[in-house]
């Protein structure tokens, strides 16, 4: 019976082909949109590490913690509420507003219209391919400061649009030189895409340099999508600042913010998108059509994280680790003769690996393969990227200090 099936088939492909005998190949399957973009520069590590023994992984960008209790337990008693079904496709209408007070308290946001105003999105991953979707005809140019988190590229292929690089530099401690950006423009400059605190870099950019980024936008009539997932991560004595509060940026800028690393809820896939009514009704219409709503046990989890009192402690409480973790991989790295800016948000050190004499690509694998220590080239984020390394500090103290020791026997052996 089987292979009569499979006879039958083969028939029917080979009439479909239009010929007779051996089956043609079929050509062209994919779109050009897919084939354009580049596959990630990451995946390869993880799947090495992951068929070796006692790897140290400074390579994964997810928190070490486990979501704080309280949130826990407020998604917990949504699905023994029964609290399973859809919700609206904007979001519950409590969440939206509890984002809209928490930009406005903690940064003092836009007073946002709660129904046309704020999407929740499944991660800020679709809330970024929503706006390119919504924005971008074939041809428009999307400036990207790299380096820069692997979707930003991706997402404006996906959408037609073209990229135009704008690499920073260490130098600079890779904060974007406003006259790299009017340098950038071009007639058929349509947006402006930024992510503070940077993955892969740990770089922030003060108040000066948001202004005159606000300005350029302002003169060249250009749209700002500003990603700020690690808002809360933030070090030192830098602050952060929400673009889209700058003087007369809410009416240009979509603003993207998410739970996943302030909150530690990578895995309960909630984002959230703001901005003027025009375009996110844009992305709502397709988020529609995609997603339908955000998960629902989720979105009654992240309200918990912005209304329970309790929660705030346990923020702290991490960014007091992840700041302890910095300092000590910021001074590991130099102190065995990787330089290293001293990064002041996100969980991220990106040390230059040039006096190894090796590229980002050689020093990844003979580090792993060597020291079973997993990090990340720097050229996976882009340009701007050449050698470094992306070394992610959201794992414990006692994994960075085994992986700071490996590193400098494998420097002091190379070096």
């Amino acid at each position: 019976m089987t292979l009569s099936i499979f006879a039958e088939a083969v028939a029917s492909q080979t009439a479909i082909n239009g010929h007779k005998g051996s089956l043609r190949p079929l050509t062209g399957r994919l779109s050009q949109r897919v084939l354009a973009v580049p596959p990630s520069g990451i995946r390869k590590y993880f799947d090495i590490a992951a068929s070796m023994e006692d790897v140290v992984s400074l390579g994964i960008g997810e928190p070490d913690f486990i979501t704080p209790s309280p949130i826990l337990q407020a998604g917990i008693r949504s699905l023994q509420h029964g609290q399973t079904s859809y919700t609206s496709n904007s979001g519950t209408y409590a969440l939206r507003e509890a984002v809209m007070q928490m930009l406005q308290r903690l940064y003092g946001g836009p007073a946002y219209d709660v129904e046309r105003e704020l999407l929740i999105t499944v991660g800020v991953s679709e809330a970024m391919y929503l706006a390119m979707q919504a924005l971008l005809d074939p041809g428009d140019e999307v400036i990207v400061p790299q380096p820069c988190f692997v979707s930003y590229t991706a997402s404006v292929l996906l959408a037609g649009g073209t990229v135009v690089d704008l690499p920073t530099y260490a130098s600079d401690h890779f904060t974007i030189r406003p006259e790299a950006i009017r340098a950038a423009i071009t007639p058929r400059t349509k947006l402006l895409l930024i992510g503070f605190p940077n993955n892969p870099t740990g770089a922030v950019m003060d108040l000066d340099g948001m202004l005159e980024i606000a300005r350029i936008a302002e003169e060249h009539d250009l749209l700002v999508i500003s990603d700020e997932i690690y808002d809360r991560l933030v070090y030192g004595d830098h602050r952060h600042i929400m673009f889209a509060a700058l003087p007369g940026m809410a009416r240009r800028t979509i603003h993207l913010g998410g739970m996943s690393k302030d909150y530690a809820m990578t895995g309960w896939r909630i984002g959230y998108a703001a901005g003027p009514a025009d375009l996110i009704g844009a992305m709502r219409k397709i988020h529609q059509y995609l997603i339908m709503s955000a998960p629902t046990t989720g979105q009654e989890a992240a309200l918990a994280a912005f209304t329970d009192p309790a929660v705030e402690a346990y923020v702290r409480q991490m960014v007091e680790s992840y700041d302890v973790r910095r300092r000590l991989i910021y001074t590991g790295l130099n102190q065995i003769g990787l330089d290293c800016f001293e990064p002041k948000g996100a969980f991220y050190a990106f040390p230059s690996i040039r006096a190894t004499g090796m590229n980002e690509h050689e020093f990844c694998e003979r580090l792993l393969v060597e020291e079973h220590v997993a990090v990340i080239p720097g050229s996976a984020f882009g340009k701007g990227g050449e050698g470094h390394v992306r070394c992610a500090y959201a794992a414990s103290i006692e994994q960075i200090q085994i992986a700071l020791e490996r590193m400098a026997r494998f420097v002091h052996r190379h070096g």
